[in-house]
């Protein structure tokens, strides 16, 4: 079937709960003997560690012990590379808690949690009696060795650049190659790839924690539980209030603000989680037509000729900064609406045409697409250094300018009411989604404002401005540090008065406005 019937059946899986209830545990049970089981009364094959970890990686999108993602390479803004970092912890670290007794604590009302993974799973309480507790422990200890963020980018310690070979040196009691090929599959890796490490700290530290406990059948369960962790939210209603119990029980009073959400939103949730640019598609052809495109591209492109004209007029930029502030604006790649692959329907269907989905199991349908997002996000992202990878969704209302690519995007989704229309008059467009245009376009001349930026310019002149700007939003009340937010309040300000201008142009080119007649305001009052 196509993309979008499959995407159709993983929502109509996910809402069929009478199903979903009547599995039970059953099918998270079946996976988990697979992989060895809980693994804690020697009962079951053992599996290799890195084996396990390997599968858990490339297989369910797992990732216990580091993350892995690709990203752009602060080395080279051209290209990808791959990322590693510390995972995220389920479990607060005890550095939040002043009870010096937290892990002990936690475990006791663990235990006697009436819905917990461990009594849905006949999970550690039948092994020896303190395996779930030291695993607990091993938790803490591995959240110990994450070096703070802060500390990271005080000692320039957010990228550093390595080869699986050298992390196969200072860590090594992870098979790297072996586990990132899992990752990676089929595309080919080799000890030189190059690596962006976040904490490596960390990776030594948690290294060192793995070897000490390489003995215990600890690791193993600590894995299990990240797996659990990870596929739990597919399972029944049991599952779900574990869930709540678990966060409650780890969070006190803030885990017990944490509420179900509705079913069909969870399902829409997870489809657009797998089917991102199914549902795009589908979103795009339902809310932004042709005709809306080209209004935007029109309202952008009268936009643009705005700043040009107000470039003219900037008393502290020099006529060289000038032209190379309008060639900086010319070589702006604009994206409205959707990236452009969104409406390729085979290409999409290309994407999807080895998932598999059935409407019998919304579990194993979850297993598939993490399976299938893993293959396609990063295979994607090695391969193509592609300005179509947009950071948002085109139904949502965010946009925002990328200094990497140069590139202003505005989603399909802010192109509704109220902030946009076709029948709106144009001083209603231009004063609400107009303004978001000016202000994202204006984020490509931060670097003149500040300290230094403009090394050509008249420092004085420019000063004054600033100062001027400072004072303004200063004198709102509102506790506001002019100075701190000084590169949003200038996209702020320059922004509604380049929406301003480019309205007045408009109106001169095409002379008709429309009315809201009820309102009784005049064209300027409805464009503030």
């Amino acid at each position: 079937g196509s993309a979008k019937e499959k995407a159709i059946q993983f929502y109509r899986s996910c809402m069929d709960t009478q199903r979903i209830e009547s599995q039970g545990a059953q099918p998270l049970k079946d996976l988990l003997n697979q992989i060895g089981g809980w693994n804690i009364t020697g009962m079951g094959k053992a599996k290799d560690f890195n084996e396990t970890l390997q599968t858990l990686m490339g297989r369910y999108s797992t990732f216990p012990f580091f993350r892995v993602h690709v990203g752009p390479s602060p080395f080279d803004l051209k290209t990808n590379i791959i990322q590693i970092d510390h995972p995220e912890f389920e479990m607060p670290p005890e550095s939040k808690f002043k009870k010096k007794n937290y892990l002990e604590v936690t475990y006791q009302r663990l235990k006697k949690g009436k819905n917990s993974y461990l009594v849905l799973l006949g999970g550690p309480q039948d092994g020896p009696p303190d395996s779930f507790s030291l695993t607990l422990s091993f938790i803490s200890n591995l959240q110990r060795v994450v070096t703070p963020l802060r500390e990271r980018q005080q000692r320039g310690m957010l990228f550093f650049r390595t080869t699986i070979r050298e992390l196969q040196e200072k860590a090594p009691a992870i098979d790297w190659l072996s586990c990132l090929q899992a990752v990676f599959h089929p595309m080919p890796l080799n000890l030189s790839q190059p690596i962006a490490v976040h904490d490596m700290d960390y990776l030594r530290g948690m290294s060192q924690l793995i070897e000490q406990w390489h003995k215990e059948r600890v690791l193993h369960i600590y894995m299990i539980v990240c797996l659990v962790g990870n596929l739990s939210p597919a399972l029944d209603s049991q599952f779900q209030d574990a869930r709540l119990e678990l966060s409650k029980i780890l969070y006190g009073k803030l885990g017990s603000r944490m509420i179900a959400a509705e079913r069909w939103r969870k399902c829409l949730t997870d489809t657009t989680s797998f089917f991102e640019p199914v549902l795009g598609q589908m979103i795009v052809q339902e809310i932004f037509p042709q005709q809306s495109k080209k209004l935007a591209e029109q309202m952008f492109s009268e936009i643009q000729d705005a700043l040009y004209g107000q470039l003219d007029q900037l008393e502290w930029m020099d006529e060289q900064t000038r032209q190379e502030a309008k060639v900086l604006v010319s070589k702006l790649q604009v994206e409205i609406g959707y990236p452009a692959h969104i409406l390729q329907t085979a290409k999409v269907n290309l994407e999807y045409q080895n998932l598999e989905i059935s409407e019998e199991s919304f579990f194993l349908n979850v297993v598939a697409c993490l399976k299938l997002l893993r293959q396609n996000s990063y295979l994607k992202l090695l391969q193509h250094h592609s300005q179509d990878n947009w950071h948002v969704s085109p139904w949502t209302v965010h946009s925002y300018y990328s200094i990497r690519h140069h590139m202003v995007v505005f989603p399909a989704g802010m192109f509704r009411s109220p902030f946009f229309h076709m029948e709106f008059p144009s001083a209603v467009n231009f004063g609400a989604i107009g303004v978001f245009m000016a202000h994202e376009l204006l984020h490509a001349f931060y670097d003149y404002v500040l300290p230094g930026g403009c090394p050509t310019c008249n420092s004085s002149a420019l000063q004054k401005s600033i100062d001027c700007l400072v004072e303004q939003y200063e004198s709102y009340g509102f506790k506001v540090n002019g100075t701190f937010t000084l590169l949003e309040n200038t996209a702020d300000t320059g922004g509604l008065a380049i929406a301003y201008q480019a309205y007045k142009n408009w109106l001169k080119k095409h002379k008709e406005e429309k009315d809201f007649p009820k309102t009784g305001l005049s064209h300027d009052q409805l464009f503030y």
